[in-house]
């Protein structure tokens, strides 16, 4: 990915982009051809004294899904890619516009690549903490969580015979934040201003996380 050094982002904005937008492409190579499906991740960060934390992505697929027959016993080389809020960018909200009327339109968005290495997981015990965790994640935010003991103990084994465990061994993370910082503290604010009036939800989302990454700055 093309990434000038003033849209880096950091590994705390690129965690929290995964864990706000966790539906991911994940992508490889199947039988030379490329292959991209969307999978809900759940990002886990291990922690090391003496190294930055390691991430690893894990996931489920259907058991009918053709990367399930390539992967099996064997591991392969995945990019998967998040993508956050964006929305198209006019110049007239540029104050700066008024001066020079040297602005042309652009985009801004916030985009994660996360390169690593995939493995498949058949067992029940691993597909069945992997599910309680990631429902647990999902619901918390409802007045009564559905948890996975609340489905008939019989259905929950059927449902464990057609899915397959995904992990990822994150190898590297590229996040991109394209959030004007590249333009004048005033037309940065002008921005925000003009995607915080907008009626698209997106743009208004866009305009947060700008505000949030100006104030971090």
């Amino acid at each position: 990915m093309y990434l000038p050094t003033h849209f880096v982002g950091s590994p705390q904005q690129s965690a929290a982009l995964l864990r706000a937008h966790p539906l991911g492409q994940w992508v490889l190579a199947l039988q030379g051809e490329l292959s991209a499906n969307p999978v809900p991740w759940l990002l886990h960060e291990e922690p090391a004294d003496d190294r930055p934390a390691r991430w690893i992505l894990r996931g489920h697929v259907a058991r009918a899904n053709p990367v399930v027959a390539s992967l099996q016993g064997a591991v392969g080389d995945s990019l998967v890619i998040f993508s956050g809020p964006q929305a198209y960018i006019s110049p007239n909200w540029y104050p700066t516009k008024a001066q020079t009327h040297q602005h042309v339109p652009t985009w801004n968005y916030a985009t994660v690549h996360i390169h690593g290495h995939a493995q498949l997981h058949n067992d029940a015990d691993w597909l069945r903490a992997f599910l309680i965790e990631f429902t647990a994640t999902h619901e918390a935010a409802q007045a009564q969580p559905w948890r996975l003991t609340d489905a008939p103990p019989g259905f929950v084994e059927r449902l464990l015979k057609v899915i397959v465990g995904v992990e990822i061994t994150v190898t590297r993370v590229e996040g991109k934040f394209k959030l004007s910082q590249n333009r004048l503290p005033t037309d940065r604010s002008g921005v925000i201003e003009g995607l915080s009036n907008s009626p698209d939800a997106g743009a208004r989302a866009l305009a947060q996380l700008m505000q949030a990454a100006a104030t971090q700055a």
